[in-house]
């Protein structure tokens, strides 16, 4: 008999399972999914997708109806209810700046993930992939949360050199305000009343200042600013990007993905993962250790350069979540260099699904305003 992975955390009678809430979040090649009803995680799942490192899917969108069948086949193989299903809630991709909450799924948003009209990223597929399930299922709707473009940006932060280019809002908002929220609980406190800069370091790494429950400068780390990370090259001295640009070897297409997803630590080391690196650092690699030490090194100066934004505010803590927060070597480097504007706290792993799930019982309870994109 084929082994169940369904992580049953209490002992539940699924034929009295109602209003369930599905979550997602897609990755490169894979997409994590758990289903909860209230507190109780009924069903959580990393979804590998080895077909997709074929040519079968050349974009991201290519990639959503072979993924929402992939999803929909593991959920009913693992005896959850698909009927119960009321809300299913991905990640928010790039879309235009929105303010922080909830938005339902809609055609206009649908077009914008659909043609990358803001920016081609997986991140993208968390809105498609809800609305491609949802479609599959009586009385079940699509949202998002906190995507990546929640713009709160005060206007000193959006200027450049260039009066022709000005910053944008694009960071790990879903994981650094849930972050922030827990930070604040444990401080007896709430997120509205505190000063905390907040360091995603995932895939991508965005570093937040959040004063006073608004994330008022962030760098833009979807498309070249601030620390080099796992699969993005961050900041890069900008006339040898120009002249590579111009050196005929290269088209566009090209000079964008060494940007972001052949960036960072891939183009040293051509793999995606920052554990795969580290775990090269502890087997004695030197240039493993010099390499991470560099990103641990950017990291500590842009969240030292955040300080100057609360205007001489006492800044309660600095969080430090997301995947690559579980190795202790890096945040260590990080730590030393940084606890002394303020404390430090540590929030291993991301909390994607978790604020999902978090976003998707107040949908169901009626306790948040639900957005419209337009």
């Amino acid at each position: 008999m084929k082994k169940k992975v369904l992580s049953k955390l209490r002992t539940l009678n699924t034929n009295n399972m109602r209003d369930l809430v599905l979550a997602l979040n897609p990755r490169m090649y894979f997409t994590r999914v758990a289903v909860y009803q209230g507190n109780s995680t009924l069903f959580l799942k990393k979804i590998n997708h080895h077909d997709l490192e074929t040519e079968m899917y050349p974009s991201f969108e290519d990639q959503v109806d072979f993924r929402t069948s992939v999803i929909l086949k593991e959920l009913k193989e693992n005896d959850v209810e698909v009927k119960n299903i009321k809300v299913i809630i991905g990640r928010g991709g790039l879309l235009k700046p929105v303010e922080s909450g909830v938005y339902r799924v809609n055609s206009k948003m649908i077009k914008d993930l659909s043609s990358s009209e803001f920016g081609d990223d997986v991140v993208n597929l968390g809105g498609l992939l809800a609305n491609g399930i949802a479609k599959a299922i009586d009385g079940a709707h699509a949202y998002i949360a906190d995507p990546v473009v929640v713009d709160e940006l005060q206007d000193i932060a959006r200027f450049t050199g260039r009066p022709e280019f000005k910053r944008r809002s694009i960071f790990h908002a879903l994981n650094q305000k849930i972050s922030a929220r827990k930070y604040a609980k444990i401080k007896y406190s709430e997120y509205e009343k505190m000063n905390l800069i907040v360091v995603h370091l995932g895939g991508g790494i965005s570093i937040g200042a959040h004063k006073k429950g608004r994330v008022i400068d962030t760098n833009q780390a979807y498309d070249g600013d601030g620390p080099f990370s796992p699969i993005r090259s961050g900041s890069l001295p900008m006339g040898d990007v120009i002249r590579m640009c111009y050196s005929g070897k290269f088209t566009m297409d090209e000079m964008l993905k060494k940007q972001t997803g052949d960036g960072g630590l891939y183009s040293y080391f051509k793999t995606h993962s920052a554990f795969d690196v580290c775990q090269l650092r502890d087997a004695g690699d030197e240039k493993a250790a010099e390499v991470l030490s560099a990103m641990a090194y950017q990291v500590s100066k842009y969240i030292s350069s955040l300080h100057v934004c609360f205007d001489g505010e006492k800044l309660d803590g600095i969080i430090i979540t997301g995947g690559l927060a579980k190795d202790d070597t890096f945040v260590s480097e990080i730590r030393n260099r940084v606890e002394i504007i303020a404390p430090v706290y540590v929030m291993p792993g991301a909390e994607v699904l978790g604020a999902l799930s978090y976003y998707g019982q107040m949908i169901l309870r009626g306790e948040t305003d639900i957005k419209d994109y337009d």
